[in-house]
């Protein structure tokens, strides 16, 4: 807080995301303005800037082995199997949701151009994500997976996670998490993870009991071995398609 008012803000990102990423927030409100990029320009408009690389953007370093911008969206384009999943509801019933440590966002692109609002939540890790998303024309939400989810109960029509709620978690956080997506869920609404990964004892003593208690409906439920750091990790990945019930679950 050591700052003068209405002059610069310090630069304390890091400080800053540290504490989100504790779960501690709010952060406190100021009165001083955050430095921008020297030489900023505006956006590409809509729908160009859906798939193109932003203006004077940066590098960045992610868990795709990506380098850049350009190399980040054509990755995320090759997904297969989306539409499959959405199909399981009638077409509009998905309108609004979120994708929690959504990346540069591409799974709200992709829901943009079928007309669906998804607001993705990401962290400035190795990277200025929230700059890039925003970029994009999609919103980004700068909060934790150690946060409260800021949605009132019952609005949302589909949650989504890919890779990121995985066993890298500590169990009672995921568990706390998981009751928090099936919250602010609307009945009949999905719950989409994708791509959850975990050691094969994990999965039968842990995960799947854990998973199972929330009270989803599991609509699609996909198990296979995660073999890109080799069979004898005997690690794996699961994908599935959960629903919130339409009447209550207890």
């Amino acid at each position: 807080m050591s700052y003068k008012v209405n002059g610069s803000c310090p630069d304390d990102e890091l400080l800053a995301q540290k504490l989100l990423l504790k779960g501690c927030e709010p952060l406190p409100r100021r009165r001083c303005r955050p430095a921008t990029q020297a030489d900023s320009v505006e956006p590409y408009p809509l729908p160009a800037s859906l798939w193109t690389t932003p203006p004077n953007s940066s590098v960045v370093w992610t868990a795709y082995t990506c380098k850049d911008y350009t190399c980040l969206i054509n990755r995320m384009k090759t997904q297969k199997g989306f539409d499959d999943f959405l199909a399981t509801k009638k077409p509009g019933a998905i309108r609004i949701g979120l994708d929690i440590g959504g990346g540069v966002a591409t799974f709200a692109v992709r829901m943009k151009e079928r007309n669906m609002t998804i607001i993705t939540t990401s962290m400035n890790l190795n990277g200025p994500f929230n700059n890039f998303i925003a970029s994009r024309g999609v919103v980004p939400l700068y909060i934790s997976i150690s946060q409260r989810l800021p949605f009132f109960d019952n609005t949302l029509d589909i949650v989504h996670s890919m890779h990121v709620l995985s066993n890298w978690i500590p169990t009672t956080l995921l568990h706390f998490l998981m009751f928090d997506i099936y919250r602010v869920l609307r009945p009949g609404g999905l719950f989409w993870l994708d791509h959850f990964f975990c050691v094969e004892d994990q999965f039968l003593d842990v995960y799947k009991p854990l998973i199972e208690t929330i009270g989803f409906i599991k609509l699609k439920w996909v198990v296979g071995k995660k073999l890109d750091r080799g069979a004898e990790l005997r690690e794996m990945y699961l994908t599935a398609l959960l629903e919130k019930p339409l009447k209550n679950s207890w």
